[in-house]
């Protein structure tokens, strides 16, 4: 029986859905799940196993710390760590089966004279990692050990945004100079779905598997993946006049009957929802009113149709109220509010 205060509801089935979606966009086109930030907050391990059993071999993290808690011990599966070799020793790569994303003539000039396989990273501007289209003339592009080469697109869920072409007709120049037998990538979960000139050999969706989706376009082809519940810890009857939580934001006018929630923004419940979020239990919806602490928040449950109780749980995010609604109403993207739910919240999967 799970009895913490927050639970993490993650429905594999969808989660695998969605990653056979991205597989069917183009023959023998290779989806590299992003499993960064663990896994956008849903249990790096976990959903790099369960994708593996799905027969990926290829996936992305962002960091080498990332990488070697997925401890892999196959040199088939493919693990590209984007931040690239910063100042690790390289043969901390070599033993974990870990391939370096290269973003710099820096590291290019550290890698090249040895036998570790590694990706280039070209900026077509983005201007964030990635080395710049005046540098790359002095990659040797005939190297046996680059394996890959990648570019990001900067606004790839605009997806009428001109600037998309532009960073796609400037990846071109390389895709056409370079010897074949190198794997390239251009797009993550948006980008994939822009066109399919934007497939090429490799893409690699993040969000767009965790069922999030930032515009319509890609909301229409994918499942919702998880469902956020907190659980009641207390129920309590104001009289009218009664100031509720820090700095007395909210005041009650009438007899108002509150339950607690033992939730805070360190599970990832943002402060900016003080006195404007809401809550769910089946078909009713319940204000959050006062200010949201670290641990706990406060609902009005006054005009519930249901005998609330001490030990249940209400929905923050679920199958209607999805996660970008809910980073719409925290003015922010479903990103962010994914990463943010802390580790007290039980992840339970489904």
């Amino acid at each position: 029986m799970i009895n913490e205060s927050g639970i993490l509801n993650i429905n594999t089935k969808n989660l695998i859905y969605n990653y056979k979606f991205f597989k069917k966009l183009k023959t023998n086109l290779i989806v590299a799940p992003t499993i960064k930030a663990n896994a956008y907050g849903l249990g790096a391990n976990k959903i790099y196993n369960l994708l593996l059993n799905q027969g990926c071999k290829h996936f992305f993290v962002a960091t080498l710390s990332e990488g070697l808690k997925l401890k892999n011990k196959n040199n088939l599966i493919k693990i590209f760590v984007l931040n690239g070799l910063q100042n690790y020793k390289l043969n901390q790569f070599t033993k974990a089966n870990l391939i370096p994303v290269i973003n710099s003539i820096e590291e290019y000039a550290r890698i090249k004279k040895t036998n570790l396989e590694y990706a280039i990273h070209i900026d077509t501007g983005i201007n964030r990692l990635g080395i710049s289209v005046d540098e790359i003339k002095m990659i040797d592009f005939k190297n046996d050990n680059i394996k890959l080469i990648i570019s990001h697109l900067s606004s790839s869920d605009e997806y009428k945004i001109k600037y998309n072409k532009k960073q796609k007709k400037l990846f071109n120049t390389f895709v056409n100079k370079i010897p074949k037998g190198i794997i390239f990538s251009l797009s993550n979960s948006h980008g994939s779905i822009l066109d399919k000139t934007y497939l090429y050999n490799m893409i690699r969706p993040g969000i767009g598997i965790y069922g999030c989706y930032e515009n319509e376009k890609l909301e229409k082809k994918i499942k919702n993946v998880i469902n956020f519940k907190g659980k009641i810890i207390q129920i309590k009857d104001l009289q009218k006049n009664q100031y509720i939580g820090y700095n007395r934001t909210f005041k009650t006018k009438n007899k108002t009957k509150v339950a607690i929630i033992g939730l805070g923004y360190e599970d990832g419940i943002p402060r900016l929802l003080s006195n404007k979020g809401f809550v769910y239990f089946k078909r009713d919806r319940f204000k959050i009113i006062g200010r949201i602490s670290m641990d706990s928040f406060t609902i009005d449950i006054s005009k519930s149709s249901h005998d609330l109780k001490v030990g249940m749980y209400v929905d923050i995010i679920n199958e209607e109220y999805k996660v970008d609604k809910f980073a719409k109403r925290c003015k922010t993207i479903s990103y962010e509010v994914l990463t943010s739910i802390g580790n007290r919240v039980y992840r339970n999967y489904e």
